[in-house]
């Protein structure tokens, strides 16, 4: 189990009043299929929020209680990995232009600086895309806490000290407003 991942699509897309994001489509995909795309190589591939239909085959769990935020859904996502995984893609499902590029960078940025504790994203502002990252399973379960709901994510990976990897292109967007969805979809190539 060299290599899994966890996607995190749980959230209340508020801004976009509150349908359920990561099936809006681009490109005549939902975004979470775009973004599952990205990680197809992952064994195991869990996707923490409801189960919804997906392309590809995955396994469902959901933080506990629900709606604890990003850091409870890493949690749960975190559970269903085999205790000898590696390293972990952690990623929200709403990115649609991420692709398996994007992951082959984060991993050899990883496997470059073996004292890092992950490998993240970073946008053309140098801010850490904390959901489009792959890091040291090991590290991330050593740093998540016991309560991890309604805690910032951004406290606990960036004490990790990972590297930062520019994001090439529009890879680092996501979709949390209508103009975002709208930018997708006339982006998409």
């Amino acid at each position: 189990m060299e290599f899994a991942a966890v996607v995190l699509a749980g959230g209340r897309a508020r801004r976009l009043g509150g349908v359920d994001k990561v099936l809006l489509p681009v490109g005549g995909r939902t975004l979470l299929d775009r973004t599952l795309d990205a990680v197809a190589d992952a064994d195991p591939l869990v996707v923490v929020g409801p189960p919804r239909p997906t392309e590809r085959p995955v396994r469902w769990t959901a933080e506990d209680p629900p709606g604890g935020g990003p850091l409870a859904g890493l949690q749960a996502g975190l559970a269903l990995l085999p205790p000898d995984t590696r390293t972990v893609a952690v990623l929200a499902g709403d990115h649609p232009h991420l692709t398996p590029a994007t992951v082959d960078r984060l991993r050899t940025a990883l496997r470059a600086a073996p004292p890092a504790g992950g490998a993240v994203l970073v946008d053309s502002d140098d801010r850490p895309q904390w959901l489009v990252g792959l890091w040291r399973a090991s590290a991330l379960r050593d740093a998540v806490p016991a309560d991890a709901r309604d805690r910032p994510l951004r406290a606990v990976l960036d004490p990790l000290a990972p590297v930062r990897v520019p994001a090439s292109g529009l890879e680092a967007s996501d979709v949390d407003t209508p103009e975002d969805l709208r930018e997708a979809r006339a982006t998409d190539g």
